[in-house]
């Protein structure tokens, strides 16, 4: 293979230090259940096309992971995570209206929407 890979599913892990607590926090970020469990210590969301995030116990890793989801319409996620009693950590702003919205779970990672404000494109 040459060139960039190419990928045919993506899945982005998140290490957790307490799966139970984790799980109640991430169904409230995505507002669903999983998509499905791998087993007792992994959860895993679908969050587009062939694309997924997951939690994972690993108590040693925890609180290291960053990762961003692009939203199709980052205003309706950004108020239905609000509607879920959930509040950015912090908000990154870019040219052209794109904004990183950052949300820190329970051990400190980093989970983010990005996207254009529909305010501002």
């Amino acid at each position: 293979m040459t060139g960039t890979p190419t990928a045919q599913d993506l899945f982005a892990g998140i290490p957790v230090a307490d799966f139970d607590h984790s799980l109640a926090w991430y169904r409230q970020f995505f507002g669903v259940e999983p998509s499905f469990y791998p087993n007792d210590t992994e959860a895993v969301w679908a969050v587009g096309e062939h694309s997924y995030v997951y939690i994972e116990l690993l108590p040693d890793r925890a609180g290291r992971s960053m990762l961003m989801v692009m939203a199709v319409d980052l205003d309706n996620t950004v108020a239905g995570l609000a509607r879920r009693g959930l509040e950015p950590h912090r908000i990154e702003h870019y040219e052209e209206g794109m904004r990183k919205m950052v949300y820190a779970d329970p051990d400190g990672n980093e989970i983010s929407y990005g996207g254009v404000s529909t305010a501002t494109a």
